[in-house]
């Protein structure tokens, strides 16, 4: 059996980034063999995966690109085990990829066409990258959204990376810093729709015409009863989780469907994403 020098096993460890004792072992099995520990090492990336493919990913953080004039963005959901990972610098970095190969490179449909893409100037595809992590770590993770959407976009990340929101408006490109404020406003309030439109219109009539009936009842006047219905259904909206309708999180006397109408803009979607 070959001799197995501690400068060795630095120097698998220098070129791996992987624990000593499993660079020890790899090199006892490779022989001494350098190059051959290394194909060993990568190996094992698989043997990681199924031994934790039942574990539960309940910690990581919310990525998000977007281009300076408001135009795009890319928002990415990268998940593992612990919080200590979390904040590793190889799961924040790579995460940082992704967000930025999402918003920069063609697009992506599904994270698995995202990870089969190239990492931003590397020869290597996002998922080699995410399985070195794997290896080097030993713990589970999963990429569970990434979305792409067209301006005007804003979005808001909260303090601790594990909640955050894209909000899409319709209107022309901007970067006004209420895009972001409604952004936090999703985060914050987590509403459900994010107009009127989005809900199923069988509800709509059902609710009116049940608060129609009701404000009949009182006998008066069709005009003031259509006033009394119109007001009422904007308090049901936001009890549907309507954005629009919403008391504004910066400003509650009025709704987000106004201070957007203010700068010209209408809500048209947001992605919302909490982990854990």
């Amino acid at each position: 059996m070959a001799e197995i020098t501690a400068a060795a096993v630095r120097s698998l460890r220098e070129r791996t980034d992987l624990p000593m004792m499993r660079c020890k072992k790899a090199l006892v099995e490779a022989g001494g063999d350098e190059e051959k520990a290394i194909a060993i090492l990568a190996s094992e990336t698989q043997s990681i995966k199924d031994k934790r493919a039942d574990n539960k990913t309940t910690e990581g953080r919310i990525f998000v690109a977007m281009k300076e004039d408001g135009s795009e963005a890319a928002i990415v959901d990268f998940q593992c085990e612990t919080a200590p990972v979390a904040s590793n610098e190889g799961f924040i970095t790579l995460g940082e990829m992704m967000a930025k190969q999402l918003l920069e490179g063609p697009g992506a449909e599904t994270t698995e066409e995202l990870m089969s893409q190239k990492a931003p100037g590397q020869d290597r595809t996002l998922q080699e990258v995410l399985d070195e992590l794997v290896n080097k770590i030993a713990e589970k993770f999963s990429v569970e959204f990434a979305k792409r959407v067209p301006g005007p976009v804003g979005f808001y990340i909260h303090h601790d990376g594990k909640s955050g929101a894209l909000f899409q408006a319709e209107g022309e490109p901007s970067t006004d810093p209420v895009l972001r404020d409604v952004a936090m406003h999703v985060t914050a309030i987590r509403p459900i729709h994010a107009s009127v439109a989005d809900l199923d219109p069988a509800i709509v009539k059902a609710e009116k015409d049940r608060l129609s009936e009701e404000a009949r009842s009182t006998g008066k006047p069709e005009n003031i009863i259509e006033k009394m219905v119109e007001g009422r259904m904007k308090n049901f909206y936001s009890e549907q989780g309507v954005l629009e309708a919403q008391a504004f999180a910066k400003d509650e006397t009025k709704t987000v469907g106004k201070i957007l109408e203010e700068k010209k803009l209408k809500p048209k979607a947001f992605y919302l994403r909490v982990i854990g």
